[in-house]
């Protein structure tokens, strides 16, 4: 009897330790450090799902830019913010606020220098359905070389004065070295 005992509780302990109460683990596409963001990529992945396969592929590639643009504007308030910290001018914050007034309207019109670093598609044919993985970088330096012409684009327009747009390429120069040093 005692033996019995022993055998189901090594048992049930086994098929404890065994089972992840989270479940199997998943390796999706793209997964991986050469699809994360680093000292000189941004870098995203995107997952759509659809029963049509242009919806599926749309989904991806939608989720991949938003995720692109927000890593985009924590970039941009992070350089703002190391400004801040760095000048004692009265004129900082109005600096900082412009450069990320222009970092916005970058983002919303477009992403510079987006590439795509992959895409495959999936079909389950259970569910019929869809499955597309779609994965996007940017080189940090090229995105600031283009916040650069934009800031001479704005000045030219009179959105910036000379003031500021020299301070936001100085701030600019100082993230594209920093990205060409790593």
């Amino acid at each position: 009897m005692k033996h019995t005992i022993l055998v189901c509780l090594v048992a049930l302990l086994a098929a404890g330790c065994a089972s992840n109460p989270f479940g199997s683990r998943v390796k999706e596409p793209f997964s991986g450090s050469s699809y994360e963001s680093n000292n000189r990529f941004l870098r995203a992945v995107g997952k759509g799902v659809s029963s049509a396969d242009n919806i599926a592929v749309s989904k991806a590639d939608i989720e991949a830019k938003t995720l692109l643009a927000g890593q985009l504007n924590s970039t941009v308030k992070q350089v703002a913010d190391q400004y801040l910290g760095q000048t004692q001018n009265e004129r900082a914050a109005d600096v900082a606020d412009k450069f990320q007034s222009l970092s916005r309207q970058v983002m919303d019109t477009d992403l510079a220098d987006v590439r795509k670093i992959g895409q495959q598609k999936y079909y389950n044919e259970k569910t019929k359905q869809f499955t597309v993985f779609i994965a996007y970088e940017i080189k940090k330096n090229a995105m600031f070389r283009f916040l650069k012409k934009q800031a001479r684009v704005e000045a030219l327009q009179g959105k910036l004065n000379d003031k500021q747009r020299e301070v936001i390429e100085q701030m600019l120069d100082e993230q594209i070295k920093a990205t060409e040093d790593n």
